[in-house]
């Protein structure tokens, strides 16, 4: 049977992860509040944002910021958006 969390981004009981994907507390958080499909959403919000800033991942400050920017996504904060990117029509 699927595990099912309380989505603190979507607000509904939803499918959960099958495991922390971080180490620690803030991994057990992730685990513990935020569903697959939030996470999902946030793994192709994080590749926009790390491809259109240029973030690079082995600078501490750009880890540091993708981390506030996911905090900010998940707890349904104004967080920020790739510049000038249009989804595409469904």
């Amino acid at each position: 049977m699927t595990r099912t969390v309380m989505c603190r981004k979507y607000k509904e009981e939803l499918p959960g992860l099958e495991r922390p994907p971080y180490p620690g507390a803030k991994g057990q958080d992730i685990f513990d509040h935020i569903s697959a499909q939030a996470w999902g959403d946030w793994l192709k919000h994080q590749t926009l944002l790390i491809n259109e800033k240029r973030l690079n991942m082995m600078n501490a400050e750009d880890r540091k910021y993708l981390a506030g920017e996911m905090d900010k996504f998940f707890s349904g904060e104004e967080y920020a958006k790739a510049d000038g990117y249009v989804p595409p029509a469904q």
